[in-house]
């Protein structure tokens, strides 16, 4: 596993165009747990959670990828219409470049942080992120409802927990919630990247709020019930080979840590080698 972890790290650290057309391959949707299935493409998630009233979809890939999101909905037996919210993650093209076409497709209103909701609104990222030097513009999106760190998202009887998860962008946004299988109630986060990427010139050192960002992110995401992980590049996750695969999830016994406490232990190192690394120069 953690060879496959290097191998998506260094894929993501690129982010070339190579990088992106193999993230937008398509895959076959799955259910992760009860009422919540994947719906996204190989490399980058969308998550979809149903219910009778409705269903809320969590992000929307690249600009290419709502086609391919819409058919593993429809292959689920879900009607696009019937998604009345979708949740962002983050504001970089890989997950928010399909959400204009998505809200076109299923009408639904977009969920966002503050920071993200203004990014969403005029299709580009902040002048501030680290990665703004590759900025990648994409379709503007409308109808952007904003949520605060702890708001609850509720939607029937769907109720989702917006987690401020900055860092990686300034607005990053993880979700929580619980999904059931009869008797069984699993906690279920969808973590937005935590990775450092930074853009040509751009030094953490210089920038001690975007290190603290990352910090309270790492905080947030060891402390929040995490029994099953779902990550916006999804290989990020310990958990995925199970999850594609089909295979049930074991409960994490106690004293172990959970699955987002894994990813904060992958994740943390890459920003202290970064800080290192800039020290040296």
């Amino acid at each position: 596993m953690k060879k496959i972890l290097i191998a998506a790290l260094l894929a993501f650290a690129s982010h070339t165009a190579h990088a992106a057309d193999d993230w937008n391959q398509p895959r076959d949707p799955f259910r992760i747990y009860g009422n919540t299935y994947y719906v996204g493409v190989a490399g980058l998630s969308s998550v979809l959670v149903t219910s009778p009233q409705g269903h809320i979809l969590l992000d929307g890939a690249l600009p290419d990828s709502p086609k391919l999101i819409a058919a593993s909905i429809r292959k689920l037996g879900f009607k696009l219409r019937d998604v009345k919210l979708i949740l962002s993650s983050h504001d970089h093209v890989d997950h928010a470049g399909g959400i204009a076409e998505l809200q076109r497709m299923t009408g639904a209103t977009v969920v966002a942080s503050a920071s993200a909701a203004a990014s969403l609104k005029r299709g580009r990222m902040d002048k501030d992120d680290p990665q703004f030097i590759g900025n990648t513009p994409y379709a503007p999106v409308k109808r952007v409802r904003t949520v605060a760190d702890g708001e609850v998202v509720r939607l029937g009887p769907l109720v989702l927990t917006a987690m401020a998860t900055p860092g990686h962008t300034a607005g990053g946004t993880s979700w929580r919630w619980q999904a059931c299988e009869k008797e069984s109630c699993r906690n279920l986060v969808y973590a937005d990247s935590i990775y450092p990427v930074r853009g040509e010139g751009y030094r953490f050192t210089d920038h001690p709020e975007v290190v603290a960002q990352f910090e309270r992110s790492y905080a947030a995401l060891n402390a929040a019930p995490c029994d099953i992980l779902v990550t916006a590049h999804p290989s990020f996750s310990e958990q995925w080979p199970q999850l594609s695969s089909g295979q049930p999830v074991a409960m994490v016994a106690a004293g172990q840590p959970t699955a987002c406490q894994q990813l904060v232990a992958t994740m943390q190192p890459e920003l202290k080698q970064r800080l290192a690394e800039e020290a040296a120069k």
